[in-house]
């Protein structure tokens, strides 16, 4: 299996498990980046590993910071709609599963890179 095919399922297991987390948490404000935040480190660190590199949890706490505006954007439509059940359970996942996977995948262009995120 390629590099490559090995981050897309990296990538994609960790957008599901967040899109999980967000629909499960949906009705609690705040409450779900808990728990996608550790999701998303992991992530960034399994695709540095797939890159040759280690890095460390601040640096893939870093490279997250660095979608904060898209993360604002979540969070005002979590505040908006997202406590309505059903309809908000569904946002709230799509859009972690889609933050999550701008994350993977930025992380995935700068470590194809040779960066190192510090």
């Amino acid at each position: 299996m390629s590099r490559t095919a090995r981050i897309n399922g990296i990538i994609h297991a960790a957008s599901a498990s967040a899109a999980g987390v967000g629909a499960g948490l949906a009705q609690l404000p705040g409450s779900d980046s808990a728990l996608i935040i550790p999701i998303q480190v992991g992530m960034i660190k399994l695709i540095a590993a797939e890159h040759g590199q280690s890095i460390t949890r601040s640096v893939a706490v870093s490279l997250i910071a660095t979608q904060a505006a898209t993360m604002a954007g979540r969070k005002i439509s979590q505040f908006l709609v997202g406590w309505i059940p059903g309809f908000g359970n569904a946002l709230n996942a799509s859009t972690a599963a889609g933050l999550t996977e701008a994350v993977g995948w930025t992380a995935h262009g700068l470590f194809s890179r040779g960066g190192r995120g510090s």
